[in-house]
This record gives structure tokens, sequence and C-alpha cells, in this order.
């Protein structure tokens, strides 16, 4: 249910969108719908949003937000990224709530990925 003042969005650069389709898909399962050549709505990942044409990248180190993804199989999911062209930029590692890894996808844009604290 959409509320005032929460979360309901994002948007995120892809300098090819193809190359970004063909990723999410293959590594998460996503779907996309298509608007135009220059912008794709994300489907099937947990909350709405889209990818748009841009040659800017977004990563920590820039100071850019990091999205945050969920896996309940951790390891399985980097050998996923892994295979679907994405780069691995931080290991696995532990912290207060768990487990995680960073990753670029094939365009150069930083995510992550965490799971619960392997019991």
């Amino acid at each position: 249910m959409k509320e005032t003042g929460k979360i309901n969005y994002i948007e995120l650069p892809s300098r090819d969108l193809e190359v970004t389709k063909s990723f999410f898909g293959a590594a998460f399962g996503w779907s996309f719908v298509d608007y135009g050549p220059e912008y794709v709505a994300i489907g099937n990942a947990g909350l709405d949003g889209g990818f748009f044409k841009s040659d800017k990248v977004a990563t920590t180190g820039n100071g850019s937000v990091l999205v945050v993804l969920y896996s309940a199989a951790l390891e399985e999911t980097v050998e996923k990224v892994t295979l679907a062209g994405g780069q691995i930029v931080q290991d696995i590692f532990s912290f207060p709530g768990g487990r995680r890894f960073h990753f670029t996808d094939p365009n150069g844009n930083e995510y992550a990925v965490w799971s619960e604290p392997s019991l």
C-alpha cells in the first residue's frame, strides 16, 4: 500500500539498458517493461523502480546510495551474479545483522546482497 513519506520507487543509472536487463534477469529473475529507448521499468524486484540511460555510475565510492538486495542463499547468489557478468568487489563478510557481499553490475553500478547470520 502506498503511504505518504514512504519509499515507493527507485531509479538507477544504466550505460546499456539491454545489458542491464540481461544481467538482472539472469542473476535475480527480474522482469522489465521498456518505456522508449532510454528507460526501462523493473518488475519482480521487491520494490518498483526503473533504469534510465546514463553515462554515470552509482558506487559508494562516489557517495551514491547503496541498494541492498536479500538472498536466502548467499553463496549461490555470488555464483549467479558472477555467471551473469557481475564483478564481486567485496567478498562475503559478517556484520552485526548477518552476512553480505558487494558487486558491480556490467555497467559498473555497485550493489550489495545480504543474508541472515549462518547458524
